[in-house]
Order: C-alpha cells, then structure tokens, then sequence
C-alpha cells in the first residue's frame, strides 16, 4: 500500500472520526458476534477503530490490527494503553500483543505489519475497516468481498455529500479536482473514491448509515487541514488553474481563522453480511 498518513493527521481527526461513525451499525454487528468475537483490522493505522468498537462490544474480544506502517502500529499499542488507563483499565504489552484488563473482559489486540492489498481472511469473526475503502480499487474490493464469510463493517467512506459553508465561487472546480485525485492509484489499482458505498452496496446484503464529518466553526486545526489537503490535491489535477486554487484556499483559511467556515463531510458506514449458503 503507498498511501501513507501521519500521526499528527489520524490523532487530529480521531474524534471527528469518533462522532462520525453510526453506533446504530456498530451495535448491530456486536449483536451478531459470540461471545467472544475475534476481529481484523485492516488498514488499522494508531487503533482508532479499536478505541471506537470495542467498548460498544463490551465483553472479551480479540483484535488482530493489520497495517503496513509499523509506525502507526507502534503507536497504536501507545495510544490505547493511555486511552485504557484514563478508563482506569490496566494495560500490559507483551511483544506484539496489548492486554487490557476491562470489567467486562480481557480485551487483547495484536498488530501485523502486512500489506493489505494481498489481504486474505484470518480465523476472525468479522472484518472491519475505517477510512479505507474510497482509497481501493474495484478489483480488490470484489475479491475481499468474494472472500468474506463473516460480517464486514466499514466505517467513513466519502461519499462526495460535501459542503462548504459560505459557498465560494471556486467550490465546484476544487470539488471536481478532489475527487479525481481520490480516483488515483493508492497503492491498490484506480481507487473508487466516492464511488465505493455504491460499489459495495450492489454487491450484497447490507445497512448503511450516514456518518458525516461535522467540522464547526472554531475547529480551526482541523479546518486548516482540509483546506491545505484539498487545496493541494487540487493544485496537482488542475496546474493550469493554480490561482483560481490559491485564491479558494486563502478565502477559506481568512473563513477559518475569524470563525466563520463550517464544513460537513459526506460519509457512509456500510455492514456487509456474507452470502448465504
């Protein structure tokens, strides 16, 4: 896989991420699981997603978090020790494995350096996955999906539901050069982008729900981000249109900084179920 992100940028949005995802979705795949569910990650990154669900399963769990940076692995071990002992949870590494000593059970979470792109199913009791699909291609998502037996829940995927608020007079060319850079190579093939909830959901049984980014005034770090990130990407579709970008991006970052920028970004949670018989 060749895309990479930073520590700095995955801790920045884990709350947004947090309060974005469809606990709807979340319990209903508990609901689905034994009674003590085995889970991959894929594309885990620091462990959001872990911090995210398994309070939401609340019993003994077992996690295997597969990234191909074992930085973000490192750190995932880091993070989660810290969020366990602000629950007043003790926390114990042993080599690649995170014990967590919770009320409701041992919850225990290994980590894999593994390329995900030749992913293949472990002995897990459902797959899960966040921010990840819009950056694969078609060809691996039907044959992860054609290899699925269990349950399969993917969190944030950009659906293009996104809004600016004020409008600016250059949304729509920035717009569009977003979204062909999310159809670039990612390491997978062409990505899906956007396209990918609609992708999954003609491919089987499945919920989804909203689970939009809500970016309000006054969360300027997190403004500032998205705009420098779609600014740039914006600026390698489009080169012939670099001022048109710069003029968007600095009306935007003024917008931010006096408080007056809101932003929502589209996203969808999808539970897949494995096909019958």
């Amino acid at each position: 896989m060749t895309e990479r992100f930073s520590v700095e940028w995955l801790a920045l949005r884990e709350p947004f991420d947090h309060a974005a995802r469809s606990a709807v979705l979340a319990r209903r795949l508990a609901a689905m699981l034994p009674r003590r569910p085995r889970l991959a990650d894929l594309g885990a990154g620091t462990g959001s997603l872990f911090r995210f669900l398994a309070p939401i399963i609340g019993r003994g769990q077992d996690w295997l978090l597969i990234d191909a940076d074992e930085g973000l692995l490192d750190e995932a071990f880091g993070r989660t020790a810290a969020w366990a002992r602000r629950r007043g949870f003790a926390a114990t590494a042993e080599r690649d494995e995170l014990l967590l000593s919770t009320p409701h059970g041992l919850w225990r979470m290994r980590v894999v350096a593994r390329d995900i792109a030749s992913y293949d199913e472990d002995e897990v009791d459902a797959v899960v996955t966040s921010a990840l699909l819009d950056l694969v291609s078609a060809a691996w998502l039907a044959r992860l999906c054609d290899g699925l037996r269990v349950p399969f829940l993917a969190c944030l995927n950009a659906d293009g539901r996104d809004t600016w608020r004020p409008r600016h007079r250059h949304d729509a060319l920035v717009r569009s050069a977003f979204r062909r850079d999310m159809r670039g190579h990612k390491g997978f093939g062409p990505a899906l982008g956007v396209t990918a909830s609609r992708f999954l959901a003609a491919r089987g049984a499945i919920a989804s729900a909203p689970s939009d980014w809500r970016i309000p005034r006054g969360a300027l770090a997190m403004q500032r981000a998205l705009i420098d990130a779609t600014a740039d990407a914006a600026r390698g579709v489009y080169p012939a249109r670099a001022d048109a970008i710069a003029e968007w991006q600095e009306a935007r970052l003024r917008q931010a900084l006096y408080g007056r920028l809101a932003i929502t970004i589209g996203h969808r949670d999808i539970l897949a179920l494995p096909p019958e018989g």
